[in-house]
């Protein structure tokens, strides 16, 4: 049985190999603002009955500091300036690290052992607001009685809806696959096209999709922008964008193009494991030392 098959999605390899530096996160005895500088918190916070670096005063409100004592630090504060190129670098040599340590997206390990464009493009449709467990489970259904364009185009969306059950919107996605292996067939010779423009044209996909297609399927420059993406990289202060559509133009502006297609991967793997879009892992964050964390609130 393959990975696919029973919905667990292992990466097939790191991109490169780095050796791991030690995480570091907020000098001891600092907090991040909501502006973006760390602060010194009260003797209560930094020194109560829970904290790892007491410095003599007991926890007391308004007790003594004893500067230098064991287990404090005496580092100033800093400004956190949001994250540039001249810092990326090291943050994505990192963000590769922690990728290999967890499973890939689904639609990535799809693209990744087949490169077919229309295996990218139907799995791609499918994971749109679906868990990845669930993902690769209906794509494998869908595989076994479609494993061509021309196949999806000739099968009844009633039997391509039973076997993508419980994709979220599979009424809505079967009927819209078949209509689309239809136009694909009788336009472009049975071939997924290959520019995002034309890509764009079809009923349900949209530019992440389209992305995902020229750079997974035909080994094109793209950026494939989610929410995770979108999120990320606003958190760092990269960009300053109000939607994922605006943040692929701020980055086709900014972004080395080298760094392009991994940018998704990354990001969606971090996403789902340590930046969480409700309460991110920032204490265990292997690039807290180049994060801002602009509009975090609460963490853990």
């Amino acid at each position: 049985m393959s990975a696919v098959s029973r919905g667990v999605a292992r990466r097939p390899g790191p991109l490169t190999s780095y050796n791991r530096s030690p995480r570091q996160g907020t000098p001891s005895g600092f907090r991040a603002s909501s502006r973006g500088v760390l602060s010194q918190p009260s003797s209560r916070d930094s020194c109560g009955p829970w904290a790892t670096n007491r410095c003599g005063c007991g926890g007391r409100p308004g007790g003594a500091h004893e500067a230098g004592s064991a287990g404090s630090s005496a580092v100033s504060a800093v400004p956190v300036t949001p994250l540039d190129n001249r810092s990326l670098a090291a943050v994505l040599r990192h963000l590769r690290v922690e990728y290999a340590r967890h499973e890939a997206p689904v639609v990535t390990l799809i693209a990744v052992s087949t490169r077919e464009p229309y295996r990218v493009l139907t799995s791609c449709i499918l994971s749109l607001r679906t868990q990845d467990g669930t993902t690769a489970k209906a794509a494998a259904r869908l595989f076994a009685i479609a494993p061509t364009v021309e196949a999806l185009a000739a099968a009844a969306p009633a039997d391509i809806e039973k076997a993508i059950y419980p994709v979220g919107f599979y009424r809505t996605k079967a009927p819209q696959l078949v209509e689309m292996a239809k136009r694909i067939v009788a336009e472009f010779a049975g071939k997924v096209p290959d520019d995002i423009d034309t890509l764009l044209t079809f009923k349900g996909v949209g530019r992440k999709t389209a992305n995902l297609v020229v750079t997974a399927g035909y080994d094109k420059p793209g950026i494939c922008v989610d929410t995770h993406v979108h999120r990320i990289t606003n958190i760092w202060g990269y960009v300053e964008t109000t939607t994922p559509a605006r943040t692929e133009a701020a980055l086709r502006e900014k972004l080395p193009k080298r760094y392009w297609r991994e940018i998704n991967d990354l990001l969606v793997s971090f996403g789902q494991t340590l930046c969480k879009p409700l309460s991110p892992k920032c204490s265990q964050c292997p690039i807290a030392k180049w994060c801002p964390r602009i509009g975090v609130g609460r963490s853990r």
